[in-house]
């Protein structure tokens, strides 16, 4: 049995020779193992196996030998592509293990947990419940689940719990050139119009000339007057990244959609909730941002204000000094929001989740509760009551 686990291993074409042979049948007679399936496995690969990449060809040839498996077929490799490798390093759960799965037990007891974890642990760890690693229950670490977790090492979001992401994310900045797909958004965006005439006159009045021109003997006398603009102002805050990115689209056709209607738009990005900055550029948003306080001060009451967001997030970031998932925030999300909404008391928020889920996320409920129940869902009509609102 073992010359032909011998030819198996050499047909697999995994490269090793007689001395390689010889050396494991000597440890045999020195009964360096006990007569165990296990332990004779662990000595043959050692014996035999001089690099990692062929681990999986000999698991397969002693499974074919010694334990009756499918031969494996000639000398082909097959190389598993990269994703499939990551998927699995995550964990699925059903809806009743998960309902299983309780948090910590609040902000506090989980940053102080993840301090503890920090110190103790000094490798790396797969499943499990305790440990910072992949595809577990602990609320720490990547590719698996829990209620409340700070998530580390993971490109995206999977579950929408993570209360933390201790990675450095990038965003990306909204389209305002795209092709507007809604029409419907600029007709209810032009019930916030309001024009005026002001500025140099650039702009041919054609009456007045016809009247002037005629009371002038026919001699033409040409009358200008400015141009009529828009005069609302609007200022735009866009939640990005995270959640939000499974509305992209409908947030480009917004943003494309304002810079259209309103001559007086200025914007700004955050993520989640509001907090001590904002920012113009998502690629520059760690090195370029705007104090919120500046922006308070440099553009006055007179602006209306449209927050676009799913409002999809833990409570702790709204209500928490350091609840941000990316930074900490001396200042809680809520305390901001208040700032913003006292200095200009025509707001709205966007929503662009279902409004039928609404009642299925706290933090909806907290935004919903700092709006003053002004929180509209983003579609035709919850559109159209947000700037009905804008409007009074």
């Amino acid at each position: 049995m073992f010359v032909n686990f011998f030819f198996e291993v050499k047909k697999a074409g995994i490269p090793t020779s007689l001395r390689e042979y010889l050396t494991l049948l000597e440890a045999m007679e020195a009964k360096v193992i006990e007569f165990s399936i296990d332990d004779f496995y662990y000595l043959s690969r050692s014996a035999m196996v001089k690099d990692e990449r062929h681990i999986d060809k000999f698991d397969r040839v002693f499974g074919h030998v010694f334990k009756g498996l499918e031969p494996v077929e000639g000398e082909e490799e097959v190389e598993l592509p990269e994703e499939w490798l990551r998927k699995m390093a995550e964990l699925y759960l059903t809806e009743e293990e998960r309902q299983k799965i309780e948090s910590l037990g609040g902000w506090q007891k989980l940053m102080e947990t993840l301090q503890e974890r920090l110190k103790e642990q000094e490798g790396r760890h797969q499943g499990g419940s305790k440990w910072i690693g992949t595809a577990g229950t602990s609320p720490f670490g990547a590719y698996g689940y829990n209620p409340e977790g700070v998530r580390i090492g993971q490109s995206e979001s999977r579950n929408r719990r993570a209360v933390k992401v201790w990675d450095k994310r990038e965003f990306k900045n909204f389209d305002d050139s795209i092709e507007i797909g809604i029409r419907n958004i600029q007709v209810a965006l032009r019930r916030l119009r309001k024009f005026a005439r002001e500025g140099a006159p650039t702009e041919l009045d054609l009456p007045d000339t016809i009247k002037s021109t005629a009371n002038n003997g026919g001699y033409l006398d040409l009358k200008l007057v400015p141009e009529r603009h828009n005069q609302v102002k609007v200022l735009l805050f866009f939640d990005v990244g995270g959640s939000m990115d499974d509305h992209i689209r409908v947030c480009e056709e917004m943003f494309s959609a304002c810079r259209t209607e309103f001559k007086h738009l200025e914007y700004f990005y955050f993520h989640n909730c509001m907090y001590e900055s904002v920012w113009k550029d998502n690629r520059r948003r760690h090195t370029e941002k705007t104090d919120l306080w500046e922006v308070l001060r440099t553009y006055p009451q007179d602006y209306k204000v449209i927050f676009v967001g799913d409002a999809t997030m833990s409570p702790y970031e709204i209500v928490y000094p350091g609840g941000s998932v990316e930074h900490w925030n001396e200042e809680a999300g809520a305390d901001w929001m208040r700032r913003v909404l006292a200095t200009y008391p025509r707001a709205i928020w966007l929503n662009p989740q279902p409004k039928d889920v609404w009642d299925y996320y706290e933090s909806i409920r907290v935004i919903n509760e700092l709006m003053e129940n002004r929180m509209f869902p983003m579609t035709i009509e919850g559109l159209e009551n947000g700037i009905r609102e804008l409007s009074r």
